[in-house]
């Protein structure tokens, strides 16, 4: 995945910058909470549908850091997202649709940032090619949590299988969760398009002082 940064410290918006990305459901050992972990970077910690970004290096630094690539990621498209869940090792991974706030860093196609709340969960078909309609067991997880895979009723067997919408309701915070045929809003508020805009602007901005910078350099240098 290639996320070149502007160099310039990181913004901050208390405004939602809407993304996609793809995780994994998991379920906690006793069954209570839902949460996700990550497919790439951090894909060892669970978060949950609200959640601070922390450093999985163990570092106390603030996420994100420049030094680091510690910090929550996500696309601004959902084609990025689609076309990164064609590889073969995450496609039983759930498509996000996230707000992302707080300290954040901007990169060509996405962002990493601090904060983050999940909006909606759009899971994939089950392996034998049926829409999936409830989550199972997949043998795998992290200490605390095991990790789910959308499947269809006839392929889940004697495994015991957790409904989508009961996944939805242990998740909390109004995240909703639908199968692959529905459609996903991708509509910002009025703040939340001001507040990408603004971003846009600060990407902008970031490439425009380092093309001044070594513009800069270069006159100095033929000066001397």
């Amino acid at each position: 995945m290639p996320w070149r940064s502007a160099r310039r410290a990181p913004e901050h918006s208390e405004q939602p910058l809407a993304g996609f990305k793809l995780a994994h459901p998991m379920l906690s050992a006793d069954g209570s909470r839902g949460g996700f972990s990550g497919v790439t970077v951090g894909r060892g910690h669970v978060y949950l549908a609200v959640d601070d970004a922390i450093c999985v290096q163990g570092s106390r630094h603030a996420s994100p850091s420049k030094w680091c690539d510690c910090g929550f990621y996500c696309f601004h498209d959902i084609a990025s997202a689609r076309d990164l869940a064609c590889e073969p090792e995450h496609r039983n991974a759930v498509l996000l649709e996230v707000a992302a706030s707080g300290r954040y860093r901007r990169y060509e196609r996405g962002l990493r940032y601090s904060r983050q709340r999940v909006r909606s969960v759009r899971v994939n078909r089950c392996d034998c090619g049926q829409p999936a309609t409830v989550l199972v067991d997949t043998g795998a997880g992290s200490t605390g949590w095991r990790q789910l895979l959308p499947t269809c009723l006839a392929c889940v067997g004697a495994r015991p299988r957790l409904e989508l919408q009961a996944f939805a309701r242990l998740a909390g915070h109004c995240v909703t969760i639908s199968g692959e045929a529905a459609p996903v809003d991708t509509e910002l508020s009025g703040a939340g398009q001001v507040a990408l805009l603004h971003a846009e602007m600060a990407l902008l901005q970031a490439r425009l002082d380092d093309l001044q910078s070594r513009l800069d350099a270069l006159t100095r240098g033929g000066d001397a």
